[in-house]
């Protein structure tokens, strides 16, 4: 028997290459996006090495709240979990398509029992027997299956990539909550302070009032001026809570589990990780990402052109029938064989051909998509370096105003006390001072924001070991 077996494999692989049609697989297409030599608004910022490592850029802005809040939300956060389950879901069904490349083996067994009977009288009765194993396995003579391997093993690989991708998304989302928190505590209290002077000034310009010194006009808009500074309490204090409510929903957590604190607004460092191109597509996981996703479409486009080809399969079977239950494991009884067999397709309306077709342009798309997370990559990179840049410029320039809007502020006052100048300049002054600080604290938000979209874009904010 076994060698009926070793001839009929050679027998049937011999027949397989002549079948096979003089064919050769298309050759897969490369991308066409070429990487500019350097960054274009990269000016005045530091290049860090290759090596540099982003995973904990958060760290760099020296917020201990921050930070925490970060590694809460990666470890709390849904979104995590569940591509963490689509992880796990892609080695599974990447295990099970390699489980083509084995053979398979079945058992079975029956027992069944007969009776003749004659006039309603049953005269003989007999029991019966069987047990056997069969096996079967597809020779991937032509790497069929082993391509559907290839791209279940990148399904993984880009399913692990979209995870780190959705942590170092989470880590930049929990940083700009954070940033839009503090900007409104800062602006909180400013507009406290600057409450402390309207109302000062609103109280003098009632003791005037009473002396016959001004007229209603001035107290009523003195008045007004306060009150409108009063009003923006209420609306902060709403931003104020929602954000809150906002970093304990990406933290994982139901409003007010999470203890934030308070805090001032953080500043980034002058160091900053910026290499060249080539570490952004290395460090970002949705180009990589992307290009797994491409791998996998090439391994499917080739073995669907692998269905064109004949498949040789082997098949053998061990099995007994006996009438009585002892002999069931008795090598005299048992029988035994084996089968080499080779099919192929010779019409099939033109299904394989239009599945090919359809492969093919999947492995179209997916290139397309890859190139597209490149050049998505560099125009984020270089929109957060021109942020980083003009924010700093800004920044100089407002606060050289808000010194400027300061002393205006208290240099009215002081006329207003000397009975100098009316009230409707103090209060211009007032306003004024108070929009410059806010756009102030907002801007400085703005640039540490900038920080942050920064590395991301370069691909920061994410581990394997997390």
């Amino acid at each position: 028997m076994k060698i009926f077996a070793r001839h009929a494999i050679v027998a049937v692989a011999a027949v397989t290459v002549a079948l096979v049609p003089a064919c050769t697989a298309p050759q897969p297409k490369t991308t066409s996006v070429t990487l500019p030599v350097s960054w274009r608004n990269a000016a005045d910022f530091p290049t860090a090495s290759p090596q540099s490592d982003l995973s904990r850029w958060w760290n760099q802005f020296g917020d201990a709240r921050m930070s925490s809040l970060i590694r809460e939300a990666l470890a709390g956060n849904r979104d995590i979990a569940s591509a963490m389950s689509r992880v796990r879901q892609a080695k599974a069904q990447s295990n099970a398509q390699r489980a083509s490349l084995f053979p398979t083996v079945d058992y079975s067994g029956s027992r069944s029992t007969s009776a003749r009977y004659d006039d309603w009288t049953r005269t003989g009765s007999g029991t019966a027997y069987s047990a056997g194993l069969s096996a079967s396995w597809e020779l991937d003579f032509f790497g069929k299956n082993r391509e559907s391997v290839l791209a279940s093993q990148a399904d993984v690989e880009a399913a692990k990539e979209n995870l780190y991708s959705a942590q170092a998304s989470l880590a930049s989302e929990v940083a700009l909550a954070y940033l839009d928190l503090r900007a409104l505590e800062a602006r909180l209290e400013t507009v406290h302070e600057s409450l402390k002077t309207r109302e000062e000034t609103t109280q003098l310009a009632t003791w005037r009032a009473q002396a016959g010194e001004i007229d209603t006009l001035e107290l009523r808009q003195a008045e007004s001026s306060l009150e409108s500074a009063r009003s923006q309490i209420s609306s902060l204090e709403q931003n104020i809570g929602q954000s809150r409510n906002r970093l304990a929903e990406l933290c994982g957590k139901n409003p007010g589990d999470v203890t934030i604190g308070s805090g001032d607004v953080p500043s980034p460092q002058r160091r900053l990780a910026i290499g060249i191109p080539a570490d952004t597509i290395r460090q970002r996981p949705d180009v990589r990402a992307a290009g797994y996703n491409w791998v996998a479409a090439i391994s499917r486009t080739k073995s669907a052109e692998a269905d064109r080809l004949p498949s040789l399969r082997l098949s053998g079977s061990l099995g007994v029938d006996t009438l009585t239950s002892s002999k069931l494991f008795n090598p005299e009884s048992m029988a035994s064989g084996i089968v080499a067999g080779i099919s192929g397709p010779i019409f099939n309306a033109g299904r394989i051909r239009a599945n090919i077709a359809s492969q093919s342009e999947s492995e179209e798309q997916a290139l397309l998509s890859y190139e597209s997370s490149i050049i998505t990559a560099l125009s984020e990179v270089e929109d957060a370096l021109i942020a980083c840049r003009k924010t700093e410029e800004r920044i100089v320039t407002l606060e050289r105003a808000a010194a400027a809007s300061r002393d205006a502020s208290r240099l009215a006052s002081q006329r207003y006390r000397a009975g100098v100048i009316d009230i409707i300049n103090v209060l211009d002054t007032q306003r004024n001072d108070l929009a410059i600080k806010e756009t102030l604290i907002n801007l400085r938000a703005d640039r540490t924001a900038a920080h942050v979209q920064l590395y991301k874009a370069l691909g920061g904010g994410w581990s394997a070991e997390s």
